[in-house]
């Protein structure tokens, strides 16, 4: 099979994004058992699921693509345990050749809310790398509610226990609000203490559909200070966005910094239809865009969808906001241009160069950590 990247970022004539995909999600379930003031998931009340027939043609694009390079399957919903684990045992039936032979790893992303014994024992069994989404102890918790509006930090905690109980590793993506961007230790201290917590991704809040308050970025640049402050005290809490930046840096000073293009980020809806570059847009329509669904697994394959994805309105306008950004924008090299999923939430369009993500997340990461090693002060 011919392998057509999409577009080419002119100042290096590298392709912008990529004609094979290394990051395959699907979508088991599109209901959550949980109702996040912050969520952007138009269906998360829906009890939809996918069907083995979704499942088997996704494992076959896999096949098809034929990569030197393995598949990270993600299972995400939903949330994917609100699928029944019969269901979820036959969903993950058709990848496991491709596991055995080395050329797909299972990840998950819960709120481990459903977590028991058999979820830990599917999950051992196929050797998943697990994510738990939670916000801190106690009241930082605080928008990760249930549907009747009842306080969900125990019972993620309770399943986190289970994880660690069962020798299984998790890390933890925890949203970082207005609310919560100001209670550094209060995070650090909770996320070093919770046990089989590997490492924790802190995710700014993003301006997704949800019409809540931003993160300043003077905030936003006092969070990352204060945790760089923390790494360089001795704090032993992995902490993902500033490990990036290490490996980052490490490979700049080594020359081997990494100039790849984009991920193509192939998203599976329950009913087999696929968006590219951003789970974010799975489910949403614009009067711009449609729907932004590139086919379905059940008609093609992915690998093909991939191809002919240069023929499509936001896939051809990210890569001019790419060429924006390795043009105009000096945290290029690193942020890699990402991500396209903000650039219409917060601007209607994928055109647009620069983003309150980029600001918050990017940006004041870099600021903060730079302003550490350097005599020069940054926002205050």
């Amino acid at each position: 099979m011919t392998v057509r990247e999409i577009g080419i970022i002119t100042t290096t004539g590298q392709p912008a994004i990529a004609g094979t995909f290394h990051t395959l999600v699907l979508q088991p379930t599109s209901f959550c058992n949980l109702d996040c003031s912050y969520c952007y998931l138009p269906d998360r009340r829906s009890r939809q699921l996918m069907s083995v027939s979704v499942a088997t043609a996704c494992a076959r694009s896999i096949e098809h693509q034929d990569s030197a390079h393995p598949v990270s399957v993600v299972w995400h919903g939903g949330e994917p345990t609100a699928t029944p684990i019969d269901v979820f045992h036959e969903l993950l039936a058709p990848f496991e050749a491709l596991r055995r032979a080395g050329r797909v790893r299972h990840e998950i992303q819960t709120n481990a809310t459903l977590m028991n014994e058999r979820w830990c024992d599917l999950f051992a069994a196929y050797d998943f790398a697990i994510g738990v989404s939670i916000d801190g102890p106690g009241v930082l918790n605080r928008n990760r509610l249930d549907r009747a509006g009842h306080a969900t930090t125990a019972r993620t905690i309770r399943g986190t226990r289970a994880l660690a109980e069962a020798g299984l590793p998790y890390s933890v993506i925890c949203v970082v609000t207005p609310e919560t961007i100001d209670h550094v230790n209060d995070l650090v201290e909770f996320f070093t203490a919770l046990p089989g917590c590997e490492s924790v991704g802190f995710n700014i809040e993003e301006q997704e559909g949800a019409a809540r308050t931003p993160v300043p970025e003077e905030a936003a640049y006092r969070f990352w200070s204060r945790l760089v402050r923390h790494r360089l005290a001795g704090s032993p809490l992995r902490i993902r966005d500033l490990d990036r930046l290490a490996d980052y840096l490490g490979a700049t000073r080594a020359g081997l910094t990494d100039c790849g293009p984009y991920e193509p980020i192939p998203t599976v809806a329950h009913d087999g239809q696929v968006v590219l570059l951003s789970p974010e847009l799975l489910g949403i329509k614009s009067p711009r865009y449609g729907d932004f669904i590139a086919g379905n697994v059940l008609g093609d394959p992915i690998s093909d969808m991939v191809a002919r994805a240069g023929e499509l309105r936001y896939v051809t306008e990210f890569v001019t906001a790419l060429n924006d950004c390795a043009d105009r924008c000096a945290f290029y090299n690193f942020c890699r241009g990402a991500q396209a999923g903000n650039r219409y939430f917060e601007h209607g369009t994928f055109t647009a160069r620069e983003t309150a993500y980029c600001r918050t997340t990017r940006q004041a990461l870099i600021r903060a950590a730079a302003d550490h090693l350097t005599p020069q002060g940054g926002p205050s």
